[in-house]
């Protein structure tokens, strides 16, 4: 596997949008608005993420609500050569995050499109951010988080194949998030977040298990990707940003009516219940 210090250093850049992949991200937000689903991706797929961020950065743009987070998935390793990455990044936007209360957390999937559960850690970003760093080491990156709580995205797109069309068609659509749902803080995080068994089971069968360093790196390389990645857009992290770093037991591809419980051992779980979406102007 390519390690992450391989991808240190190459520049990254915002690129203007062409009017064909305005349209691109116009379709996205428009069926994510209407919980329709799109029978096929909705133009020329992206030749490279550079062009698949411009499609994402222009949709956030046609968007009410602004991003307060921002989810990191995985590229397989026999693309990350060619792709220049290791990790993906999409938009978690402000209503789409959801706190723990004693009843199962209603998730609304877009029905025919993807949806999955995905136990995760999520950091949240501490004050004082150098907006002109570009290049962070991993300890660097520790020391930029100020709380880690466990968590649940809420992984969808109006797209069905969004997966199996590769990590440049996952980054145009918010990189595939349709939420984040923040559970318990996790205390003394630095010494326990290695060693915290997770167990995801839906509708009663156990389909995952794992931990962070299930991710490659681990949860906190999927911070220090995030700290370079939005610095080299031109889009540094502020204070107080959420980080979903990745899923710890697998994409768990659900429908709507699904029950979902994210076990976090010694710390908590998350119990979720997945809805159909309603339209919406966000």
């Amino acid at each position: 596997m390519i390690g992450s210090s391989e991808f240190k250093g190459r520049g990254e850049r915002i690129v203007e949008v062409t009017p064909a992949e305005l349209a691109i991200a116009e379709a996205f937000v428009a069926a994510r608005r209407a919980a329709r689903a799109l029978p096929d991706y909705p133009g020329a797929i992206p030749a490279d993420l550079a062009r698949a961020y411009a499609i994402q950065e222009a949709a956030i743009g046609l968007c009410d609500a602004r991003p307060v987070g921002w989810k990191v998935g995985g590229v397989a390793p026999d693309l990350q050569a060619a792709l220049g990455a290791h990790r993906v990044a999409g938009a978690v936007l402000a209503d789409r995050v959801w706190t723990v209360g004693e009843a199962p957390t209603p998730l609304p999937v877009i029905e025919g499109g993807f949806a999955a559960i995905e136990a995760e850690f999520v950091a949240r970003i501490g004050p004082d951010v150098d907006p002109t760093r570009t290049d962070w080491t991993l300890e660097a990156a520790a020391d930029q988080v100020e709380a880690v709580f466990i968590g649940v995205e809420l992984s969808g797109s109006p797209l069905s194949t969004i997966n199996d069309l590769g990590p440049v068609v996952v980054a145009s659509d918010f990189g595939n998030n349709l939420g984040l749902v923040i559970g318990p803080e996790l205390t003394d995080w630095r010494a326990r977040l290695d060693d915290i068994a997770v167990e995801t089971v839906i509708d009663g069968v156990s389909v995952g298990r794992g931990g962070s360093l299930s991710l490659a790196g681990g949860a906190l390389e999927s911070v220090r990707f995030l700290l370079e990645h939005r610095a080299r857009l031109g889009r540094p992290l502020a204070a107080g940003t959420l980080v979903s770093t990745g899923a710890v037991t697998g994409v768990h591809r659900v429908g709507v009516g699904s029950a979902a419980t994210c076990v976090f051992e010694g710390v908590g779980e998350i119990r979720c219940t997945t809805v159909a979406a309603a339209p919406s102007r966000g």
